[in-house]
């Protein structure tokens, strides 16, 4: 059963990977937006699938690289740490900024 949690946890970050890449695509826009509002909400959105990659691809090499290669194996897990904590916040600065942008207009 413990065997199964992991699989199924590695495939959603596998999955959510390829979501990532797709994410990136959809919101990657050249063109110059007018409104400063508009921009913050598409850098916060950069941010969060560009951390949530970085946490993928950390996880993956993680689980490729040989265990008795400690130095890299815990660099590995404070990179997933960090961008994992760094994604957090950027999905709640979202809401937090629309919030704020809210109640300037009003």
């Amino acid at each position: 059963m413990h065997s199964l949690n992991i699989f199924c946890h590695e495939f959603v970050v596998a999955v959510s990977f390829v979501a990532c890449i797709i994410g990136l695509v959809l919101v990657w826009d050249t063109k110059q937006h007018r409104n400063d509002m508009e921009e913050t909400e598409r850098v916060l959105f950069r941010m969060s699938f560009s951390y949530w990659l970085v946490y993928c691809v950390a996880f993956g090499i993680e689980k490729m690289v040989l265990p008795d290669w400690e130095s890299i194996l815990m660099t590995l897990r404070i990179t997933t740490a960090l961008s994992y904590f760094l994604t957090f916040s950027c999905i709640v600065s979202l809401p937090l900024h629309k919030f704020a942008v809210h109640r300037v207009e009003e």
